[in-house]
């Protein structure tokens, strides 16, 4: 599948990894503009069927008025499945959870069983596969290459930066799943800020909405609000998601912020993400 779609000056296709693992669908879009010298900025983001449209369309939009928005023309490159529904959730499950992981009951009845664990596969895939087929397409500027996940995608980016540090300059993490699986994410951070090794300048933003761990005004009386306020105390999205960008901080040469997005919650602030992400990669240097 190689096809211009119906996203405005967006392709896409499939690509299978060596591994023999099924392929990923790749939403590309790339500028029209005259490449800067140096290449253009680049943003990678997860889960893109669910946010594809929204990504291009804020690029689109803004990118087309630099002096007015502070956004400078980019390529972006989404990562997907091919499939026509917004998530491939027993894929991105392997994909986006870092390892060891465990195994989980079937999400539908005589489904495949869920594992997780599967995020440095899926990291090599993005460095040894699909960062070289991008740039046989375009001019790339190596030192501005940032990527963006939301929820597991937003775990796998904090993976992604405390394994492979030097693949990204720009780490968008939202809403990140720092609870998962016993918050081992948050052992891989202590041990990548203790590491007395050097490590690559870069910008790492971590985001949350507001009723990630709150109920919202209008879940309150609701049916499930015993049950979706019990889910908030455990996964603290926000507090705990604050408290991984204050950490980060604390690297030299790292700079780490945390910011809020109001009247957001977890499904809600992926536009707003996404709008933050693409100003985090594409913002006037």
């Amino acid at each position: 599948m190689n096809s211009q779609g119906l996203i405005p000056d967006t392709i896409c296709f499939d690509l299978a990894p060596a591994s023999q693992m099924p392929p990923y669908r790749i939403f590309l879009r790339i500028p029209k503009e005259v490449p800067p010298p140096q290449g253009w900025p680049i943003l990678y983001f997860l889960d893109a069927n669910a946010v594809v449209g929204t990504a291009v369309d804020t690029v689109r939009v803004q990118a087309a008025y630099p002096l007015g928005t502070g956004i400078m023309p980019g390529v972006l490159v989404g990562i997907g499945y091919p499939t026509p529904e917004a998530y491939d959730s027993v894929r991105r499950s392997w994909d986006m959870g870092p390892p060891p992981g465990q195994t989980y009951p079937p999400h539908t009845p005589g489904g495949p069983e869920v594992r997780t664990g599967g995020a440095d596969h899926f990291l090599a895939f993005i460095e040894d596969e699909l960062k070289p087929q991008i740039a046989s397409r375009a001019p790339i500027d190596a030192k501005r290459q940032a990527i963006f996940g939301h929820s597991f995608g937003g775990l796998f980016v904090l993976h992604a930066l405390f394994r492979r540090p030097d693949a990204f300059s720009t780490w968008i993490a939202a809403s990140p799943a720092i609870w998962w699986e016993g918050a081992g994410i948050v052992d891989e951070a202590e041990r990548f800020v203790a590491r007395a090794e050097a490590k690559p300048p870069g910008r790492v933003l971590v985001i949350a909405g507001e009723y990630e761990q709150r109920l919202a005004p209008f879940q309150i009386g609701a049916i499930d609000a015993v049950e979706r306020a019990r889910g908030h105390e455990e996964s603290r999205i926000v507090d705990n998601a604050r408290a991984m960008a204050e950490r980060l901080a604390s690297v030299p040469g790292l700079a780490a912020s945390f910011q809020l997005l109001e009247g957001e919650n977890h499904m809600s602030v992926l536009p707003g993400a996404v709008n933050q992400a693409v100003r985090f990669a594409f913002g006037a240097p």
